[in-house]
């Protein structure tokens, strides 16, 4: 049986135990969204990087290989972290924006990450290529072929 002191703390460790347990779940939820920010975050940057190059090959910015090489280097970068930018704590979680992951990142996760290889070697191998505009122009739909067959698969739209 209890002793009358520690019927007294019961209250006072049963308060403990449920701020702990909210505190670790808004902690979980936390990272979860932070996982998302990040994604995200690496999601935009390739945005960026392929309007680079996009806009090089239709005329509309003036070729500039610093930004090509950083342009490439960004798409390589981001293309070699995907499976880590898509862990299992972020599944199912539809963030703001106009697009989220499809399941499939997780239940055809050998496609996904052989994808990320495939579009990491094809970014890789661009680099080489490309030191002009004509390289660019010959080089850049291969390179957005493979980042948007990713998107085929493997990414929802919002709505």
């Amino acid at each position: 049986m209890w002793n009358a002191c520690e019927m007294e703390r019961m209250p006072v460790l049963r308060t403990v135990v449920v701020v702990g347990t909210l505190l670790l779940g808004v902690g979980v939820v936390a990272a979860q969204q932070d996982q998302v920010a990040k994604t995200q975050l690496a999601m935009k940057s390739n945005l960026k990087s392929a309007l680079t190059l996009s806009a090089m090959v239709r005329g509309q910015k003036r070729y500039d290989q610093a930004a090509v090489d950083a342009a490439l280097v960004e798409l390589e970068d981001v293309a070699k972290r995907f499976p880590t930018l898509f862990p299992e704590s972020i599944k199912g979680l539809k963030p703001d924006g106009d697009y989220y992951a499809s399941d499939k990142v997780w239940t055809q996760r050998k496609d996904f990450e052989a994808h990320a290889a495939s579009f990491a070697k094809t970014v890789g191998e661009a680099k080489g290529k490309i030191k002009n505009l004509d390289g660019l122009k010959a080089t850049f739909p291969t390179v957005n072929k493979e980042c948007l067959g990713c998107h085929e698969t493997f990414r929802i739209k919002n709505g």
